[in-house]
């Protein structure tokens, strides 16, 4: 067999790996917050854009269909994080914006990222760099 096949040697499990790993490393953390990680990423984007995002917009940022951004959603504006309303001048537009509540949360999830980089211990300038190279990866395998 050639050593090709070795699993140690595929980039898809140690991505696959990474992934499960940080998952497990910001459950605790977040769970504090109240959030699942998928919920932690969509108000990551939300935190950013404070006047408000589109459905379609925000699941293009993150990366998701709608099937999956719904009910995330949906489960969100439950715990009073965020309203969903359709759009006045197109209602097939539904527009995402944070509450009062999920605007606060900011302050309490700021502390996240030390945290990740004290546990990584990864730099900064080491994290760019990284972030530098996965970027070009996901260029590079994109259709």
């Amino acid at each position: 067999m050639s050593d090709n096949l070795l699993l140690e040697k595929q980039l898809c499990f140690r991505l696959y790996s990474l992934n499960k790993l940080m998952c497990r490393l910001y459950a605790p953390i977040l769970k504090e917050l109240g959030l699942t990680y998928p919920q932690y990423l969509a108000m990551l984007v939300l935190w950013q854009n404070t006047e408000g995002i589109s459905v379609k917009d925000l699941g293009s940022q993150l990366d998701l269909d709608s099937g999956t951004l719904s009910p995330l959603l949906k489960r969100m504006e439950v715990q009073g994080l965020l309203t969903r309303v359709r759009q006045s001048t197109d209602e097939r537009v539904v527009i995402v914006k944070l509450t009062h509540k999920g605007i606060v949360l900011q302050q309490s999830a700021e502390h996240i990222p030390g945290e990740m980089f004290a546990v990584t211990g990864l730099t900064p300038d080491k994290l760019q760099s990284l972030n530098l190279e996965l970027d070009q990866l996901i260029v590079n395998i994109s259709d």
